[in-house]
């Protein structure tokens, strides 16, 4: 198995690696205008220093309202209340580290970093999502990345339906350096998917990403039009694909936790990208998503650039959320 290993100790940037240090100090400050939405202020909000419901109602009510939901937001919260009432949380820093705490024990089941296996070739991806979510995006960033490990990569133009799509994708192509199969506007997505696995195959390709068209989740046309790609894909080697990769909106809020239930239920998701995170969102999503489907999460985007896409980390994305220090 090929993989993008993690540390996961508290100080993340200890690995050495500078860019990725310098994309969650980017985070933090993309998180958060000013100070920490969800901490800030809170010392004035405490009686003589105790720990009381007002400010656990307080937690309540920010987590909510970032999109954590209300089911997660409960779960952190009995918790903590738990703490409060056996005395464990004596002041402010008692309060925030029990909230990292829980925050981590949530986000930690998810960082499972994809995992090549090169006995696979091609190891192929498909990506799938709503319009506008970012999978043509995603797939150029994850191309680069996985030219940065060595290995040799392929994109598939799957999405036949959208005229600048598969333009959009050759672009990408053309950056990293890597061979884009596509066929005229309006193909079939499958019959495009089918040829690039080939193509991928016979020239031994490492990583096959297929892109496809944006799908409503509540369209059960579009949806079927994916599982026959798969199917399609399964023809090629019975095991593909090997990823089903979700790329999420995180601005999308609560709505983007139902596209992945009904994605997950479609296609059996095995890995979720959350872009869009330098928008509106807060990142409380995250969580939502971690608590309620236990999928992993494998990389999250704070913005167009290339360097803007990395790994997913739940010590630096908590402590990013909470302003920590690295």
């Amino acid at each position: 198995m090929f993989g993008f290993k993690s540390k996961t100790e508290d100080k993340p940037d200890e690995r050495g690696n500078a860019a990725q240090s310098g994309f969650f100090k980017r985070l933090r400050e993309k998180l958060n205008r000013g100070d920490s939405w969800l901490t800030y202020d809170l010392a004035n909000l405490l009686p003589a220093g105790r720990i009381d419901d007002t400010v656990l109602d307080e937690l309540e009510t920010r987590l909510i309202t970032a999109d954590v939901g209300v089911e997660t937001t409960n779960r952190i919260l009995d918790e903590l209340r738990r703490k409060v009432a056996r005395k464990e949380l004596a002041d402010l820093n008692a309060l925030l580290d029990a909230l990292r705490s829980s925050l981590l024990d949530i986000l930690r089941p998810t960082q499972r970093p994809l995992a090549i296996e090169r006995s696979a070739a091609p190891f192929a991806i498909l990506v799938v999502g709503v319009n506008g979510a970012g999978k043509t995006t995603t797939i150029g960033k994850l191309a680069r990345l996985l030219k940065q490990h060595g290995l040799k990569v392929m994109l598939a133009a799957g999405d036949t339906f959208r005229a600048a799509a598969v333009e959009q994708l050759q672009i990408w192509g053309e950056r990293n350096d890597v061979t884009v199969i596509a066929q005229a506007a309006g193909a079939d997505p499958a019959a495009v998917v089918f040829d690039a696995l080939q193509a991928a195959k016979a020239r031994r390709i490492d990583v096959l990403l297929a892109d496809t068209a944006g799908r409503l989740h509540t369209q059960s046309n579009l949806m079927d039009e994916l599982k026959k790609v798969k199917r399609v894909m399964a023809r090629v080697d019975e095991r593909a694909p090997h990823e089903v990769l979700l790329v999420l909106d995180a601005s999308q809020g609560q709505n983007a936790l139902q596209q992945a239930r009904l994605f997950n239920e479609a296609l059996g998701v095995t890995g979720i990208v959350l872009t869009k995170l330098d928008g509106t969102a807060k990142g409380g999503i995250v969580f939502a998503i971690a608590s309620q489907l236990q999928l992993p999460i494998r990389y999250i985007g704070i913005g167009e650039s290339a360097e803007d896409f990395a790994e997913f980390e739940p010590v630096a994305f908590v402590d990013a959320l909470l302003k920590r220090e690295e």
